[in-house]
C-alpha cells in the first residue's frame, strides 16, 4: 500500500478513473455490499449509475475521492453536499468502497479524512451516512467518531435480495461560519 495515492476526482478527470470506479462496484457487489445494486448489476447498470455519479461532480454537488496504485482504483468514497437553502451545513458520505483484497489496510480512513478535511473547507458541519445494519462497516464508523442514531427497518437489499436495517450516523465538524 506505500504506493497508493489519494487523489480528488475532478470533472476533466473523471473519464480518466470511470473503468477502475466501474471495477469498484462490481466489487463491493460481488462482495455482498448492500450499496444499491442486486447481484445481476449489468454493465449498463454500472455505466448509468457512473453517469449520474459523473453529472454530480461536473455540477459540484458530489465530491468524488479514489485512491489509486498504479492507476487502479482500489478504493473510493463520495461527499454529497446539500444544496437546499437551509441545509448548506450539511454532507451526506456516501459509497465508501475498497476492494476486498486490500480491506483493512487503512484506505478507508484515508479516504474519510480527505472528507472530514473538506468538509470543514466547505462550511459543513454536519456529515451523516447509512450503511447495513450489523455489518462491519458500523465498527469502522464508529471508530472515526460518528455516532448512531438509530436504524431503519428493512431499508436497503443486499445484492442476494434480502433485505436488512439501515443503520444512521453522524459526525459534527464545528460550527458552520
Amino acid at each position: 500500500m506505500s504506493r497508493a495515492q489519494l487523489r480528488r476526482v475532478h470533472p476533466e478527470s473523471f473519464a480518466h478513473y470511470r473503468p477502475g470506479l466501474v471495477e469498484l462496484l462490481f466489487d463491493a457487489v460481488r462482495h455482498g455490499a448492500s450499496v444499491g445494486f442486486l447481484a445481476d448489476l449489468s454493465e449498463d447498470q454500472a455505466c448509468d449509475y457512473m453517469s449520474l455519479v459523473q453529472a454530480g461532480v461536473n455540477a459540484g454537488n458530489l465530491l468524488l475521492w479514489v485512491v489509486v496504485d498504479n492507476e487502479q482504483v482500489l478504493a473510493s468514497v463520495q461527499l454529497e453536499l446539500c444544496q437546499k437553502a437551509n441545509g448548506r451545513n450539511r454532507a451526506e458520505v456516501q459509497k465508501l468502497l475498497v476492494l476486498h483484497q486490500v480491506r483493512r489496510h487503512g484506505l478507508g480512513q484515508q479516504l474519510m479524512r480527505a472528507v472530514e478535511q473538506e468538509a470543514i473547507k466547505q462550511r459543513r458541519g454536519l456529515l451523516y451516512l447509512d450503511t447495513e445494519a450489523g455489518s462491519t462497516a458500523e465498527a469502522f464508523y464508529r471508530s472515526q467518531g460518528y455516532q448512531r442514531v438509530g436504524e431503519l427497518p428493512n431499508y436497503c437489499q443486499s445484492p442476494d435480495g434480502s433485505y436488512s436495517p439501515t443503520a444512521i450516523y453522524f459526525k459534527t465538524m464545528g460550527q458552520p461560519a
